[in-house]
């Protein structure tokens, strides 16, 4: 499950690195708040990739996902790319799941 959650949060980085891009061209706020917000998101993004096993971690990246669907209020192209990145956490803590259930499986038919 890690690695698929992990390379879904690595790429949302990406994704409100450019959105924080876009966002700044807006008069209606300033650099600083633009850049802060999208600075504290992708730190978040990244300080996720080590905490998706730990105790609500999943948690943290679901809230990390209604976030993004909430920017769309602020840059409306965020309600799609929220959305589509949600359904990639969803598939990535769904399939992680069973790919480490069948991992576990044949480990411990092996043993």
């Amino acid at each position: 499950m890690r690695t698929l959650c992990a390379s879904t949060l690595i790429s949302e980085v990406f994704v409100i690195g450019f959105a924080g891009l876009v966002a700044m061209k807006s008069d209606d706020h300033s650099m600083a708040t633009v850049w802060t917000v999208c600075g504290v998101a992708m730190l978040l993004s990244v300080v996720l990739c080590g905490m998706i096993t730990r105790p609500g971690g999943v948690q943290l990246g679901w809230a990390l996902q209604i976030a993004l669907i909430v920017s769309g209020f602020v840059l409306p192209t965020m309600f799609f790319l929220g959305a589509l990145f949600a359904g990639l956490w969803g598939a990535s803590v769904y399939y992680g799941r069973k790919i480490d259930e069948a991992k576990a499986r044949w480990a411990a038919e092996a043993g």
